[in-house]
């Protein structure tokens, strides 16, 4: 069944006008118009986050829908998709983000506007680990694209956690993904995005 509502959700410190956000949805617009894209700011705390995305798909068909997400929006694309049943793309996705992001509590700036400011609270992490998932319960329907260079997140941390699921391994990559431009039709092609109001 073609995808018809799609969500894209980013990483830590990051936002809609991160380069794969930015791509995917100049791709989406031109090639699948019929297609339902959002890709909202996610606010700092992941039980406010959870709402939001909650909120913003509870009228979308599980059948029809997918998410993508990048980092520590993988995390969360895992947790809906878990809830959903959707397909699901995630990009160099974090696994216990609890953990890894201990290390961060306090002021932070956005990655894609320096001047603009947020508090990370050490409750966050709690809120994180309520979120965890175990893998969907139909893994086939998750692709994992990890860098073994990514330079943040381990690669093997990443490949275990996702070793049901369709995995794309990169030799080497960054954490960002700077290939994304040449993966892109991979995602694309395993979202299998509605083309027309018929599809």
């Amino acid at each position: 069944m073609t995808t018809t509502h799609l969500l894209y959700l980013h990483g830590f410190r990051s936002s809609p006008q991160s380069t794969k956000a930015q791509l995917m949805a100049a791709r989406v617009r031109a090639e699948h118009p019929a297609v339902h894209w959002w890709c909202p700011q996610l606010p700092p705390s992941p039980a406010a986050a959870a709402r939001l995305i909650d909120a913003g798909t509870a009228d979308w068909p599980a059948a029809r829908m997918a998410v993508v997400g990048s980092s520590l929006g993988g995390y969360y694309a895992s947790w809906l998709a878990g809830r959903r049943g959707c397909r699901a793309v995630v990009l160099n996705p974090a696994v216990d983000p609890a953990r890894d992001l201990a290390a961060h509590i306090g002021e932070q700036s956005a990655w894609h506007d320096p001047a603009e400011h947020f508090f990370f609270r050490a409750d966050y992490l709690d809120e994180l680990r309520a979120l965890q998932s175990d893998a969907s319960a139909d893994p086939t329907r998750t692709l994992a694209i990890i860098a073994k260079g990514d330079e943040l997140l381990d690669w093997r941390e990443m490949s275990a956690r996702y070793a049901g699921a369709r995995l794309h391994l990169l030799d080497g990559g960054d954490h960002a993904l700077s290939d994304f431009p040449l993966l892109i039709d991979e995602v694309l092609s395993f979202l299998q995005l509605a083309v027309d109001q018929e599809s």
